[in-house]
């Protein structure tokens, strides 16, 4: 429990009516009897204007610099927030650290599992990042927090938030290019995340871990995956029912899985065994990961529907027509727009286009760049999405990725051929 009462690591002035909450939020649509309200500044509005809704909700106390019931008040709730976060991670004696271009959420699912620890769910800015550390930070279990940026400078702070043990980076790509520039840029910018908050490499054993496809902009650091990686998995055999592999003579199978799973695997066989965790049970509790929706969830039926349709990067787009071209029956690929790639995006989503017509048999592109992205391009996601159900067959293996557009509006989405998360459920649907 979380008790307003008790010694914070900041000054404040509690309410006598303030309770013990089980965790924190920052949205105060999910306060409630056990969930304590944070009301920070956001882009277009304070959670000031909340306070009064987390309250009649039942929040048992309410971070805040306002002077309110149930108040816990401070100069600086965001700054409160995170001294906190701090002070709680500070408690935990393995917290594991995941960024990259792709693959975090797969990475931090197979890592959580292998460790037999707490994870951070989908959503992961700071503020959800700081409610994570002050809710597990003190608990026994180690702590798998995903790590992402969208401009310079984030990860040095996210570093000082986390302050991981062990930090890992999946894949290096052209993601986030409109605020980070290049590729070089976004090496170095995640690259924080491999040193410690003096600057420092991690010193820890098996501190810092990259990808082997992030090789070579780390050279120095110690990789995972399969071939030529410092922890290598072997034997790595990938059909349309999962992967099979060893890792230290341990055999892993993992259902619906392909190359991605199998590598995110391999780094979460590495920490168990650097962690002391014996390898069958890591391996045990990995075969029945079920990652979120869209990050490459298998749907068999009369005909396969991959979901993949979370967001969208061209490293990502690669791994998944990958996994497509492995197997039986038609390939059919949905591709809709990728996000946040700058002056270089017409011809990154071409050469997209161009892997998906290599490894697919039918192409499918949606809203921008729908031409270069498929033989088959429609302006919107309805025409799409009548198309595609009009000429799916049995037995066919259809891709649905692109690039979510979270915070554009449902037109937006529909224009843009972002967001196919629908196109998914119809597919379903109908299936």
């Amino acid at each position: 429990m979380l008790d307003p009462h008790a010694a914070l690591p900041f000054a404040a002035t509690v309410d006598p009516l303030a309770r013990p909450a089980q965790r924190l939020t920052w949205d105060s649509r999910e306060a409630s009897p056990e969930v304590a309200f944070v009301a920070l500044p956001g882009e277009k509005m304070h959670g000031n204007r909340f306070v009064e809704a987390a309250l009649a909700a039942g929040a048992p106390f309410v971070l805040t610099d306002l002077d309110v019931e149930r108040g816990v008040r401070v100069p600086d709730a965001q700054a409160a927030l995170f001294t906190w976060a701090r002070q709680e991670r500070a408690k935990n004696h393995l917290v594991v650290g995941i960024t990259g271009s792709a693959g975090k959420t797969t990475a931090k699912s197979y890592v959580a599992a292998a460790l037999d620890a707490h994870f951070m769910p989908v959503f992961n800015t700071p503020p959800a990042i700081a409610c994570f550390l002050i809710q597990y930070g003190k608990g026994g279990k180690p702590l798998v927090v995903e790590m992402g940026i969208d401009r310079v400078g984030e990860m040095a702070e996210l570093v000082d938030l986390v302050q991981p043990d062990v930090g890992v980076i999946t894949t290096i790509g052209a993601t986030h290019l409109e605020a980070l520039g290049t590729v070089d840029n976004v090496a170095f910018e995640k690259g924080h995340i491999l040193r410690d908050i003096t600057g420092q490499p991690l010193r820890r054993s098996l501190g810092a871990l990259v990808g082997a496809q992030a090789a070579a902009y780390f050279p120095e650091t110690a990789t995972y995956g399969f071939g030529e990686a410092t922890f290598a998995g072997k034997d790595l055999h990938v059909t349309p029912e999962g992967a099979t592999f060893t890792f230290a003579g341990q055999p892993v199978s993992l259902p619906h899985a392909a190359t991605v799973q199998a590598e995110a695997a391999v780094l979460g066989l590495a920490l168990a065994q650097g962690a002391g965790i014996p390898l069958h049970e890591a391996a045990g509790r990995m075969a029945a990961v079920q990652v979120p929706a869209g990050r490459y969830r298998v749907y068999p039926g009369r005909y396969t529907v991959i979901d993949d349709a979370y967001n969208a990067s061209p490293i990502a787009v690669h791994a998944a027509l990958e996994a497509l071209s492995s197997f039986p029956g038609r390939r059919v690929s949905v591709l809709g727009r990728m996000l946040e790639l700058g002056d270089t995006e017409r011809a990154l989503h071409a050469e997209v286009g161009q892997q998906a017509r290599a490894k697919a048999d039918v192409t499918y592109g949606v809203g921008a760049f729908a031409s270069e992205l498929g033989e088959r391009a429609y302006r919107n996601v309805p025409e799409l999405l009548a198309a595609l159900l009009a000429d799916t067959q049995d037995g066919d293996v259809i891709l649905i990725k692109a690039s979510r557009g979270i915070s554009w509006t449902p037109e937006q989405r529909a224009t843009e051929g972002v967001g196919l998360d629908t196109v998914v459920a119809a597919l379903l649907e109908e299936q």
